[in-house]
């Protein structure tokens, strides 16, 4: 809190590189979106990555650690005025600036009312925010986890708010072995995002246990320090920031392996959709897919934007539309 609220003025302040990773091109509808949030939303935003994920009209999404508010208004205007965008954040002087231009930005995108709201509150504890089970179709987070102490509270407080077939798309920072306790408790260290990282192997092992389906990666780009002192603290160790996604996929899904075609339906991904590292859609096309990913396609709000084929050739699945 203080160094977020207090000693983090601007991005300039930070010590190290960490927070400013470079997230690849953005597309056209983000490029724009991004430009109509207020500078001072901006210059305050600390993230590692983007967590803008694809499919989202009428969504309702929560950000953990939404700080500024930045990617909250940038969904704002992708759910559209049907959806809705709750951020949460710890850091007082954050939710301040965030809601201080709920208005401006309401104006500026056309809406009649305001579908964004900023709590401050733990993401470890969203039920003392008033957050109920299966109330959001996305959780998103970006470089926040890592602050966490309790990373597996924030799974599955994730998981609980997340609606059946639910999604939670999120960037953070992971170190390549785990970390010593020096580390660990270095202040500046862990205020930049670098002391708090998962080892990227325990990742998979907490979302097993909380119930998810086994994390998908979609990006992922090497940190560099930029800080000599803090580089000698560090050592040997090896950091990455990366972007997952993790599906709530019902227990009573049967999926099995199959072939689905993409039908082009997504703004902005109209020919093609990057799912993740391993699976690219082009419309039209037809891809075979594993168990796995069928499930996550039949069961999430991607549903209605393929045609699904399991098992037996040529058996459609029956589709829903999120």
């Amino acid at each position: 809190q203080d160094y977020y609220g207090k000693e983090l003025q601007k991005l300039e302040d930070l010590k190290t590189n960490t927070c400013v990773t470079s997230a690849g091109p953005l597309p056209k509808v983000v490029r724009d979106a991004l430009e109509r949030v207020h500078e001072e939303v901006v210059a305050r935003y600390y993230g590692c990555g983007l967590v803008i994920p694809e499919c989202l009209e009428s969504c309702r999404i929560l950000d953990l650690g939404s700080g500024s508010g930045r990617d909250c208004y940038l969904l704002s205007q992708l759910v559209g005025e049907r959806g809705h965008v709750t951020g949460i954040d710890m850091t007082e002087g954050q939710v301040e600036v965030a809601k201080k231009h709920i208005a401006y930005h309401m104006d500026k995108f056309g809406y009649q009312k305001p579908n964004v709201e900023f709590l401050q509150g733990y993401m470890e504890r969203l039920g003392d925010a008033g957050l109920a089970d299966e109330s959001y179709d996305i959780v998103i987070s970006n470089c926040v986890i890592n602050l966490a102490p309790d990373k597996r509270a924030v799974l599955r407080e994730a998981y609980r708010v997340l609606k059946p077939g639910g999604e939670m798309y999120f960037s953070d920072v992971y170190a390549s072995q785990h970390l010593s306790e020096a580390i660990r408790k270095h202040r500046v260290l862990w205020g930049e995002c670098l002391a708090g990282a998962l080892y990227w192997k325990d990742l998979y092992s907490i979302a097993e246990e909380v119930g998810f389906s086994p994390p998908r990666l979609v990006t992922a780009s090497p940190v560099t320090i930029g800080n000599k002192e803090l580089e000698g603290v560090i050592g040997d160790c090896r950091f990455v920031s990366a972007t997952f996604r993790l599906f709530k996929v019902p227990g009573n899904n049967q999926a099995r392996p199959g072939q689905v075609i993409y039908n082009g339906g997504i703004m902005g991904h109209e020919r093609e959709l990057v799912f993740d590292a391993s699976f690219t859609f082009k419309e039209g096309e037809v891809v075979d897919v594993d168990a796995e990913m069928a499930a996550i396609l039949q069961s999430s709000r991607f549903a209605g934007e393929f045609l699904i084929r399991t098992g037996k050739a040529n058996a459609a699945a029956p589709q829903s539309c999120c």
